[in-house]
């Protein structure tokens, strides 16, 4: 028997809509790319924007494998999906497809309005690492916030969401965070 190892799922949140050239999606696609590079799957909201151009930047990694990049859309049309989403989970679930940050290891924000802040309160109460990359938008806003007084677990007390200037950055933090933080962990009050 072939034992696989489960690879990190690292979710990429933020705008919705964007123009291709905007500085937000050219981060997003190196995103993608860096995270498939470092050994990690793409998980996204899998329509346009922020989303679209993480799962773009996933397919060019030099090590892209079928089945990097997740969409987890908020209706049940499968063919709603961005065209770079290998896998379509097709929820029906409207806004609270949110919870898509509950299936990541770690959470990366570049921008976003009210939906991106609604995933980054999620990923704070299920214990997932952010990063948020300052740019405008709620990641810029919530940099280096601490959301409530919560300490995550032994020796990780007053956790933050965590910000970063660059693609680069993003994806070096997210890879140190990972292994440090529990797994899986359902929400605190």
């Amino acid at each position: 028997m072939n034992k696989r190892t489960r690879r990190p799922m690292v979710a990429v949140i933020g705008d919705a809509k964007l123009n291709p050239s905007d500085r937000k999606a050219k981060i997003a696609r190196e995103v993608g790319r860096l995270l498939v590079e470092s050994g990690c799957r793409v998980v996204t909201g899998g329509l346009g924007g922020v989303m679209a151009a993480a799962m773009e930047g996933a397919r060019l990694a030099e090590n892209y494998a079928d089945g990097d990049t997740i969409g987890v859309l908020p209706a049940f049309d499968p063919s709603e999906a961005d065209p770079a989403a290998d896998i379509v989970l097709a929820t029906g679930l409207s806004l609270a497809r949110n919870v898509l940050v509950a299936n990541a290891d770690a959470v990366i924000a570049i921008g976003g309005g009210a939906g991106t802040l609604s995933e980054m309160a999620l990923a704070w109460q299920l214990r997932r690492p952010i990063i948020a990359v300052l740019v405008p938008g709620w990641s810029k806003n919530l940099a280096n916030a601490r959301l409530d007084r919560r300490q995550r677990q032994a020796g990780m007390k007053n956790d933050r969401i965590h910000s970063a200037r660059t693609s680069t950055e993003a994806v070096r933090i997210a890879m140190r965070l990972i292994p440090r933080f529990p797994k899986r962990m359902g929400a605190v009050n």
